[in-house]
């Protein structure tokens, strides 16, 4: 194990074979840039920012957490899930104070980077996972609706308020705005059939400047982009304790949900490639040096985004070098296109984002979970409704719960078994005895809701004078199960019913030794097997068994 642990430490912040996909990596970072260009602009509107600042998340941000980071082919930059909380954030404290955060977050990432947290993402069940991201697709979608419509009015922090507002508003679109938004739509659905090669929304996005420009159309635009690369700023108020307090609850959120993104995305690029997979703690420390150090050039907390980092996989990108490729062709972009970008119609980012939420909907896992169990899919729809009415922190957390309950629940009905007598009872043992006993079989660590189910076994059948558990199969015992047995074992006292517990495993017996526990139910009645439990109970059936064994030898 030692050795082990010696060589991750060795690989953590290994450049080896950098240059060895040159050419691929050439093609899928240039691809990647193309890409990111609309996203990026599409998903600082939506936080609720400058366009200027998606530009420099992407270009900072997608270069430091390249070198950085734990995944050699993923590509970092602002996405659809971190504008839905960064706009509420934005509105509420302003971009100076988001700044202060998304530092304060990326040092949260990096501290669970070197804790070795990062294969909690694991845990998180897919329900949740599946839930939030289709809340986040309907937020999404629904907040592009005035620039989708050309409405100039304000933006809600909620999303239902938000809702009505534009609902109330609709009879003031501008239908050049939609028809603008519409043929972006359409190009993004119909250019790939044509060209697979360069991205539908660029097609859209270029086709819709320049029919607005050409016209000269009166539709919202997005303004003055600078034609210079992201140059290194002081963030105000950055030692004032009062404002760190303030932000800690929005840094939280923003850590937590760049940090399951970023290792969901790494997930999904480990399966679409056979190269080297990604390490869990090093994407935490990329992803959070990324968060420190963005802000700093007037960016934005940044993830790691699983469309780009699947067309970097897809267009030939083997290794970190693809991501860093993808971050000075968007440098070089923004130096050489920044005043033909400001004429981008905000209609036309609309559309392209509007795309992207439909598409992040899963429609196959909500189609999975409607025809596996009905409890998994009662908790996608309870944190899709979360993340939609409240946030998407809450919304993990209400997911999380739910799913927790609904494992103690499953834990309860499927480590309990009732064993046939053909399987446990030895030859010879009397018919009226048979009936007075009865043997479980308990798999698993512990057995949430086990004392519940025996008092109502005992309660319909009340015949029952002996029951024997089988442990054999129960490696540990936490409290919760410890718990359970006493209760098991006081209930069948009050029904004069005898607990015999068969095939201890060492930890599980020390756990009751030190509890008392197994000084109360009393050590003659802890056996090695089941036939051992059953023999003692009549000396007619002891004598039967050796019989038996003496004849088989």
């Amino acid at each position: 194990m030692p050795r082990f642990d010696t060589v991750e430490q060795s690989k953590l912040f290994s450049f080896t074979g950098l240059f060895s996909g040159l050419r691929g990596d050439l093609t899928g970072g240039l691809t990647a840039a193309v890409v990111a260009l609309p996203l990026a602009l599409a998903f600082a509107v939506a936080s609720g920012v400058e366009p200027k600042a998606g530009l420099y998340t992407a270009i900072v941000a997608g270069i430091v957490a390249a070198i950085f980071g734990g995944s050699p082919v993923q590509i970092t930059g602002p996405t659809g899930a971190m504008a839905v909380i960064l706009v509420g954030i934005v509105a509420k404290y302003g971009i100076e104070k988001v700044w202060i955060a998304g530092v304060m977050a990326g040092i949260i990432q990096v501290a669970l980077g070197v804790a070795k947290l990062g294969q909690l993402v694991k845990f998180i069940p897919y329900p949740v996972t599946a839930g939030f991201t289709n809340g986040i697709a309907v937020i999404i979608f629904c907040g592009q609706l005035n620039n989708f419509f050309g409405l100039q009015i304000p933006h809600s922090d909620h999303f239902l308020p938000g809702l009505w507002q534009t609902i109330t508003h609709v009879e003031a679109l501008n239908w050049v705005a939609v028809g603008l938004a519409l043929v972006v739509i359409a190009t993004n659905v119909f250019w790939p059939k044509i060209n697979n090669t360069i991205p539908g929304s660029l097609v859209g996005l270029v086709l819709a400047t320049a029919i607005a420009t050409y016209f000269h159309l009166d539709v919202p635009r997005i303004g003055v982009i600078p034609q210079s690369l992201p140059m290194p700023q002081g963030i105000p108020h950055w030692n004032d304790f009062s404002v760190i307090r303030e932000l800690i609850n929005p840094a939280l959120a923003l850590a937590a949900l760049g940090s399951i993104e970023s290792l969901l995305s790494a997930v999904v690029a480990d399966g679409m490639t056979v190269s080297e997979k990604h390490n869990s703690d090093r994407e935490l420390i990329g992803q959070g040096l990324a968060n420190i150090i963005v802000p700093f050039f007037g960016g934005i907390p940044a993830t790691g985004a699983i469309a780009r980092t699947a067309i970097n996989v897809r267009s030939g990108g083997t290794t970190r070098l693809s991501g860093v490729i993808h971050g000075v062709a968007l440098a070089i972009i923004v130096l050489t296109l920044a005043p033909l970008a400001a004429q981008i119609p905000l209609a036309a980012l609309a559309g392209i984002l509007m795309v992207v939420s439909l598409r992040m909907i899963e429609w196959e896992a909500i189609g999975l979970l409607m025809r596996a169990t009905y409890s998994d899919f009662a908790v996608m729809i309870l944190t899709w409704l979360v993340t939609i009415l409240f946030d998407l922190v809450l919304a993990v957390e209400v997911g999380l719960i739910a799913a927790g309950a609904l494992f103690i629940k499953r834990m309860s009905d499927l480590t309990l078994a009732k064993m046939p007598e053909t399987e446990v009872f030895p030859p010879g043992i009397p018919l009226e005895l048979g009936k007075e006993i009865a043997v479980y079989r308990v798999d698993g660590p512990v057995f949430f809701g086990a004392a519940e189910r025996f008092v109502t076994f005992l309660r319909e059948q009340p015949e029952v004078k002996y029951l024997i558990l089988r442990l054999r199969y129960v490696p540990t015992m936490d409290t919760t199960g410890l718990v359970a047995l006493e209760d098991i074992y006081h209930d069948l006292e009050r029904h004069n019913c005898r607990l015999i517990l068969t095939g201890l495993q060492p930890q599980v017996q020390q756990i009751l030794e030190r509890s008392g526990l197994l000084k109360t139910i009393g050590l003659s009645n802890c056996f090695e097997t089941t036939t051992d439990a059953i023999s003692s109970l009549n000396p007619q059936i002891e004598r039967a068994t050796q019989l038996v064994a003496t004849n088989l030898n």
